[in-house]
Order: structure tokens, then C-alpha cells, then sequence
């Protein structure tokens, strides 16, 4: 992919709208960026917060999956200055970062995630397939007393992603409606700054006092499980910072997933009956749905730490780039046809879950619980459909895709 270095991209100005999507599909005005180039320069918002006069945006496939797959030449970790991100020295990680294994570099994150990898193997989602379908029939039977109309979004999607997530953590049950809403009240950007640290406060009081209750006496849940194996290697501030990344992580990105993929099984009644064509031809369509819907448009972005050419452009040590999911997984690279949802395509290797050692851990989990709900969802409601035009159907104004209501009837 690289070739040398070439004439430096042109800056380019993105509209405010770039970053929005047209329901399912990515905004026109992305389409257009990513006319310009697989990596191109933008001024404008993006770089004003990462305190740059630019950030380098990547916007096709081969390019983000190399940039998201170089831990040696690019990292996660957040830098206070400019002067921290090219001294090469190891800086200590603002207090709010600790724990939050995706803003670690080797081998610190290869110690956390050698303790977390056991907690997701098929063996132990085998054993909370159970409890994640109860969790959804639930709010299945909440979802048909509502309606018909009911909110599929508010009433199934939002409650099945925090619910699992919290059964996964051990939560207590009468404390998860509380918890799940802190945790969404943090991430609504809407809302002011006072207002989500009050809420960001009220969280991490919360988790200390789980993990306090843990320590002296661990359940079968994913905390008390690793402290009962890993307890003497991890810290109070880490478990605080592992719960929160999977917490922020999870919950609006199934819940994204679920709204989103309800309005694309909705389009696509043929792509829709392999929800019921045996295991593999479910786990093939829910695959299919990561790739073309990709609730997660960015992950976090990267700093070069070295002098690194990409795709022909130089990116300078201490300068920033965004890596586009949501375009790199529509890229004809990766596929034939990428803006078609078509589960009969041969499987490609997409960056839904991320790529390089910040592969989400719990890419498993979130399959299982995306095609249960599917399946459940449609089980129910076999004649389920909007019961708006699609286009009054709002996003959530988030740091993850999401729908903010969905009507349906059935």
C-alpha cells in the first residue's frame, strides 16, 4: 500500500453534516470526502479538540485496517501536550484513563487484556445465553403490552444491551435501570458539561462500591471472577476503568446495533429470513449487519509516535488521524457492492469490532446478543413494521450511533 511519499494532501474543510448519517448509510458529505482520497487532511472541529491545526481522517479500507493494526508506529494513549507525545518517554495516564484498556499500549494493555480474554470465551457465553435470553424475552412481553404502536428503541433495544451488560458484570438487578441511565445521561452530548460530570461522578461511586463488595466476596460475574483469578494484579482504579470501557462501549453500541439493524431487516424481508436458516446463516446475516451498519464510526484516534508513511503521505510524529469504521467497512476494497446488505456475500475480514491489539473483547458477546434479539424480536412480532416514515425516525446525539426513537406496530 505504500509507495513512497507523494505530494501532501490538500486541507480540506468537512461540513458540519460529514459525521451524520442518512439513517443507515453513511451522510453524502462523506461520500464525497472519501472521493478525495483513502486519507486525506481536514481542518474544522475534529482538529480543534485534539488541539491540532489538522488531523489526518481515514476513509478506506486498506488504509484504516493498517493504520488501527500498527500499535509500534501509532498509539491510543491520550498525551497532555505535544511536547508529551514526542518525547517518547512513558507518560502516566490522566487519572480518568486508567483502566480503560483501550487508551493502553504494550505491555501494559497486554497485561489487562491477558486477565480480561478468559472472561469472553465460548464457553462462558454458552453459559450466559440463558440468562441474555430471558433478559430479552422481558422486555419483549414490556414491548407488546406497551403497543401496538411501541417504542422498539426505548422499550427492547436501549434495556437488552444495558441489561446484558450488567447480568455480564453482576449488577444487581434493582440497581441496573439507575446504573444504565447514569451511564446514558454520561454519553448525551446534549446535555452540559456540569451535568454528565455529575452523573460521570455518581457512576465511578457506584462502581467503587461494587468493586469493594467484589473483593470481599466475589460472585460468578465478570468481576468477581477476576478478582477471584487476577485479584493481586489489579487495582481498584483499574477495575473502575475496565468496568466503564466495557459499560460505554457496549451499551449504546448494542443498542445502536439493534435499532439500526431493525431498520435494515425491515428494508431487506429477503436478508430478513435467514434469521431462521440455522445457526451459521443467522451468525452470517448478523456479520453482515456489523459490516454495513457500523454504529461506532470512529474509534479512538491515533498519534503517530514516529515518522510513519501511509499510502504515500507522511504522517508526522505527534500528529493525529481518525480511521473511518463505517467507510472502511462500505470500501469496495473489502467487497463487491459494500453499499448492499447482502448476507450471501463470501465473509470479509471488516473493522466493525476494530483490528490490531484493540480488537474488542467482547465481539463474541455482542454477536450472541444481536442475533438473539433478532430472532426473538421477529419471533414475536412476524408482521412487526415502522409506524412512521423512516424519515422522522431521529438519531441520539452520542459518541455512538444510535436511534434515539423507534415506533414500530405489528
Amino acid at each position: 500500500m505504500d509507495h513512497g511519499i507523494g505530494e501532501l494532501a490538500p486541507l480540506v474543510q468537512p461540513t458540519a453534516n460529514y459525521m451524520m448519517r442518512t439513517h443507515c448509510d453513511p451522510h453524502a458529505d462523506m461520500f464525497a470526502l472519501r472521493a478525495l482520497g483513502p486519507l486525506i487532511r481536514i481542518a474544522g472541529n475534529a482538529s480543534t479538540q485534539l488541539g491540532t491545526g489538522y488531523v489526518w481522517q481515514a476513509l478506506g479500507y486498506d488504509v484504516v485496517r493498517k493504520i488501527l493494526g500498527d500499535h509500534e508506529n501509532f498509539t491510543t494513549r491520550p498525551r497532555l501536550s505535544e511536547a508529551e507525545s514526542l518525547s517518547g518517554e512513558d507518560v502516566p495516564l490522566a487519572p480518568e484513563f486508567v483502566g480503560q484498556i483501550s487508551t493502553y499500549d504494550p505491555p501494559e494493555h497486554t497485561r489487562l487484556r491477558r486477565m480480561l480474554t478468559p472472561e469472553f470465551t465460548a464457553r462462558r457465553i454458552r453459559r450466559l445465553e440463558p440468562a441474555i435470553q430471558g433478559l430479552i424475552e422481558d422486555r419483549l412481553d414490556v414491548l407488546e403490552a406497551a403497543g401496538p404502536p411501541a417504542d422498539v428503541q426505548v422499550l427492547f433495544a436501549d434495556p437488552v444491551g444495558g441489561g446484558v451488560l450488567c447480568e455480564l458484570l453482576g449488577i444487581p438487578r434493582d440497581d441496573r435501570r439507575e446504573f444504565v441511565r447514569r451511564v446514558r445521561q454520561n454519553v448525551n452530548l446534549s446535555r452540559g458539561y456540569k451535568a454528565r460530570a455529575a452523573d460521570s461522578a455518581a457512576f465511578n461511586r457506584y462502581l467503587s462500591g461494587l468493586i469493594a463488595r467484589q473483593r470481599k466476596d466475589p460472585d460468578e460475574g465478570f468481576l468477581g471472577m477476576l478478582l477471584r483469578e487476577h485479584g493481586d494484579e489489579v487495582t481498584d482504579e483499574e477495575l473502575k476503568g475496565l468496568c466503564t470501557a466495557l459499560i460505554l462501549g457496549g451499551v449504546e453500541t448494542v443498542a445502536g446495533m439493534i435499532g439500526f439493524g431493525v431498520l435494515a431487516l425491515l428494508d431487506h424481508p429477503d436478508q430478513r429470513q435467514l434469521l431462521f436458516a440455522g445457526r451459521e446463516q443467522a451468525d452470517r446475516l448478523v456479520g453482515e449487519l456489523l459490516r454495513y451498519l457500523s454504529p461506532v464510526q470512529q474509534p479512538n484516534p491515533r498519534l503517530a509516535v514516529k515518522d510513519v508513511v501511509v499510502d504515500g503521505q507522511l504522517i508526522k510524529a505527534g500528529e493525529y488521524v481518525l480511521c473511518s469504521i463505517l467507510m472502511a467497512n462500505r470500501d469496495a476494497a473489502l467487497t463487491p457492492d459494500p453499499n448492499v446488505l447482502d448476507a450471501h456475500r463470501e465473509p470479509v475480514s471488516d473493522v466493525g469490532f476494530g483490528h490490531g491489539i484493540h480488537y474488542c473483547v467482547g465481539a463474541a458477546v455482542a454477536r450472541t446478543m444481536l442475533r438473539l434479539a433478532y430472532q426473538s424480536l421477529w419471533l414475536r412480532f412476524p408482521g412487526l413494521r415502522l409506524a412512521v416514515p423512516v424519515e422522522e425516525v431521529k438519531l441520539r446525539n452520542a459518541f455512538i450511533d444510535c436511534p434515539d426513537q423507534l415506533p414500530v406496530t405489528w
